[in-house]
């Protein structure tokens, strides 16, 4: 006798939800209602006779029996993905699937794509820069770069490079800074502070706090905050203030003049940036681009990697 499996879309519905820790994620993954999704899922506790999540006020959490299935229904997902992609040519052109942030995607990435394209001009490339979790093989992805402290469980992660932390301004604001004396004082900016960043200006006091540079008067309480770190280096590029910059990603900026370092103390970030994908991903025969892509891309990191010996750096210890 078949064994009898709960309905496919319900189980789509509790996989994507139990993943995102969210109904309303979940939903907007798979293009449906959160209603939908809730109703799919009471529909499958209800089959199953178990509860898989406990609904609360502020959001929903998974039960520790709901949990126990996750990793069973991820998995069989996977499985399934992962067949569907080694059938005989199902598929053998799609393109190298990649998320990534778009502050990275536009100021690092992109730049460098043509050069891939170039040496292979077969292989297609799609960039994904939505904010979203990414389940691997489950969601179609091939890659993901990731700003993280250390690697997580579960997939395989290669570092690419860490950042450093600067002050950045227009030429015009820097000069605006300057006491009576032509010394600079950054407690005379506004700071510009990045709402979403994992790390910002207390970040950086820190790291400079170590080298015993002067901050006593700088207060992190006042400036301007948005909400990306492209829009914080507009904003400063206007001189509107002085920004975090992010090395390299501000780079282009300060070579071209936009943008002028604001203070040389430069300060190591603690997280870095990691290429992520499913275990032994890039190794699949069938696909030989993703190992040629992945090639590429930690060539293209490499300098960046190594070369924490800038002029002038200030660098703590990244805690991997």
């Amino acid at each position: 006798m078949p064994l009898r499996l709960p309905p496919l879309p319900a189980l789509r519905f509790f996989e994507a939800a139990g993943r995102h820790q969210s109904f309303k994620l979940a939903a907007a993954e798979l293009n449906v209602t959160p209603s939908a999704i809730s109703h799919g899922i009471v529909g499958l506790e209800q089959s199953l006779g178990v509860e898989l999540f406990v609904r609360e006020p502020r959001g929903i959490s998974l039960t520790a029996a709901g949990a126990d299935y996750l990793s069973y229904v991820s998995e069989a997902f996977s499985l399934i993905a992962i067949g569907t992609q080694r059938l005989p040519n199902h598929r053998a052109n799609r393109p190298i699937a990649l998320s990534c942030a778009p502050t990275l995607a536009s100021r690092w990435l992109l730049p460098r794509l043509a050069a891939f394209r170039t040496r292979w001009p077969d292989a297609n490339v799609t960039v994904d820069t939505s904010h979203r979790q990414v389940g691997f093989p489950v969601d179609g992805f091939d890659f993901a770069i990731r700003l993280s402290r250390a690697p997580v469980a579960g997939t395989a992660w290669t570092r690419l490079f860490g950042e450093h932390l600067v002050p950045v301004c227009s030429p015009a604001y820097l000069e605006s800074l300057r006491d009576a004396h032509g010394d600079l004082d950054l407690r005379r900016a506004t700071l510009i502070h990045v709402n979403s960043a994992s790390e910002d200006w207390q970040a950086w006091l820190d790291g400079v706090a170590l080298e015993r540079v002067a901050i006593d008067g700088i207060d992190l309480n006042d400036g301007l905050r948005v909400d990306t770190i492209q829009l914080a280096f507009e904003a400063a590029s206007m001189g509107l203030g002085v920004a975090l910059g992010r090395r390299p990603l501000v780079d282009r900026d300060l070579a071209n003049g936009a943008l002028v370092e604001a203070c040389s103390q430069r300060v190591a970030s603690s997280t870095a940036y990691w290429l992520v994908c499913a275990q032994n991903a890039d190794s699949a025969e069938h696909r030989p681009e993703l190992s040629d892509f992945k090639r590429w891309l930690l060539s293209e990191a490499a300098p960046f990697e190594n070369s924490s010996s800038v002029p002038n750096a200030v660098l703590r210890s990244a805690n991997h």
